[in-house]
C-alpha cells in the first residue's frame, strides 16, 4: 500500500505545483488517511514538493481506529504537548522558503488560519479547496474490497438480529446489539450511529432510538453500517412485526421498494446525479409523498459515511465507473411510520452488469 499512499500524494503534488503552490497541509482527518493510510489523532500531512512529513502530538498506534501509516512517510512528534501540528507543518514550510501554501479552507477554523499567518508571515497561503475529495471520488479496487467486506459484516449482523426475539424489546437495545454484532463479526465499529425505528417512529431518517418497544403489527426500520479499515457502508431494511401486514403497510412498501428499485437501475457510468435522485423521487411524488420525502435519494461512501457525490434535485455532476453510493428512499407518515429501504453500490458499466450491489439482506417484506 505504500505505492499506493506515495502515489496518491504524488497527483496532489502535480496539481498543486500546476496551480503555483509549494505544498498543500492537510488537515481534515480522511483527506489525511486517505493519503498516508492513517489518521491520528490531531495529526496534519504536509505535501511538500520533494518530502511528505506527518506532523502529530503523539506517536501513531497502530490501532484501527486510526489506521495502518504509510512505513515510508516521515513522521514528526511534537515535544510540546500543547503544539498545534498544523502551525509547525507551516513553519517547516515557511523554513525552507517555499512561497505559497493551499490549504484546506473548507476545513480549517479561523483561529488555526490567523496561526498560520502569525508563524510564516511570508507564507501566501491558498485555498486547496476540495481536491482531496475530488480525488477520492473513484475508488482503486481495494478500497471498494473494504467496502464489501464493511457491507457482508452489516448484513451478518442485521440477519442475526432478524432471527431473534423482537417483541417486547426496545429501540435503543436492538440499535446496541447491532453495533455489538458489527464488531464481533470484524468492524472496526459502527460506520455511525445505528438508527431503528418502530411503529410511529419507522422510516424517518437518522431517527435516534427511543425507549419505544416493539409492538405485533409495527413497522420496524433499521438503519446501520460497518466500518471496516476506515471504509464505511449503509444499509437500511423495513420489516413488520406480526404475521399479517395492515394493506397500507403493503402498499407503501411496495411503493418504496419500486422507487429504490428505480434509482439503482440507474446508477450507470455517465448518469447525472440529478436524474438518479429522480429515478426514485418521481415514484415516490406520483403518489403524492413529495412532502414526506428526504432532500436526497443517495450520496457517495468512503472514508466517510457521507460523501460526494450527492444524489439530490439539484446537484451538478455525472457519475463514474468505481464510485460507491447509496440509494436509500423512504417514505415517513407522521403518526403512523413509514418505510425505509437502503442499499450500498458501486456504480458499474452495463458491460461489467451494471451496479454491484454490496449489501444483500433481502429486501422482501419480511413478517417478523
Amino acid at each position: 500500500m505504500s505505492d499506493v499512499y506515495a502515489a496518491r500524494r504524488g497527483l496532489l503534488r502535480d496539481r498543486c505545483a500546476a496551480a503555483g503552490n509549494a505544498a498543500a497541509l492537510i488537515t481534515r482527518p480522511a483527506n489525511v488517511r486517505y493519503l498516508s493510510g492513517a489518521s491520528p489523532l490531531g495529526a496534519v500531512l504536509l505535501v511538500g514538493p520533494t518530502e511528505d512529513v506527518m506532523f502529530c502530538a503523539g506517536t501513531p498506534t497502530g490501532e484501527a481506529d486510526e489506521g495502518r501509516l504509510d512505513e515510508h512517510l516521515r513522521v514528526s512528534v511534537l515535544g510540546n504537548p500543547g503544539a498545534d501540528p498544523a502551525v509547525a507543518a507551516a513553519d517547516m514550510t515557511a523554513g525552507v522558503r517555499a512561497d505559497s501554501l493551499a490549504v484546506e479552507e473548507h476545513h480549517l477554523t479561523v483561529g488555526r488560519h490567523r496561526a498560520l499567518r502569525s508563524v510564516a508571515p511570508k507564507l501566501r497561503l491558498a485555498d486547496l479547496g476540495t481536491a482531496v475529495e475530488q480525488q477520492r471520488l473513484v475508488k482503486d479496487e481495494e478500497e471498494i474490497a473494504c467496502l464489501r467486506i464493511a457491507a457482508e459484516i452489516a448484513d451478518q449482523a442485521l440477519g442475526e438480529l432478524l432471527e431473534s426475539i423482537l417483541v417486547g424489546r426496545t429501540e435503543r437495545h436492538l440499535a446496541l446489539e447491532l453495533e455489538r454484532r458489527l464488531v464481533d463479526h470484524g468492524a472496526d465499529g459502527p460506520a455511525f450511529p445505528t438508527s431503528v425505528g418502530t411503529g410511529p417512529h419507522s422510516g424517518r431518517s437518522r431517527h435516534r432510538p427511543s425507549d419505544r418497544r416493539v409492538e405485533e403489527g409495527d413497522f420496524l426500520s433499521v438503519c446501520l453500517g460497518a466500518n471496516y479499515r476506515g471504509y464505511r457502508c449503509e444499509i437500511g431494511r423495513t420489516f413488520v412485526i406480526g404475521t399479517s401486514p395492515a394493506d397500507w403497510q403493503i402498499a407503501l412498501y411496495d411503493l418504496v421498494f419500486t422507487a429504490q428499485r428505480a434509482g439503482r437501475e440507474a446508477l450507470l457510468p455517465g448518469a447525472a446525479y440529478r436524474d438518479v435522485d429522480h429515478a426514485a423521487r418521481s415514484v415516490l411524488d406520483s403518489a403524492g409523498h413529495s412532502e414526506a420525502l428526504a432532500p436526497w435519494t443517495g450520496h457517495g461512501v468512503g472514508l466517510e459515511i457521507d460523501e460526494d457525490p450527492q444524489l439530490a434535485p439539484t446537484a451538478m455532476g455525472k457519475l463514474d465507473a468505481c464510485v460507491p453510493v447509496t440509494v436509500e428512499p423512504g417514505v415517513h407518515l407522521p403518526g403512523r411510520g413509514g418505510v425505509r429501504i437502503d442499499d450500498t453500490l458501486v456504480v458499474r458499466p452495463e458491460a461489467d452488469g451494471g451496479p454491484e450491489l454490496l449489501t444483500i439482506t433481502t429486501k422482501e417484506l419480511l413478517a417478523l
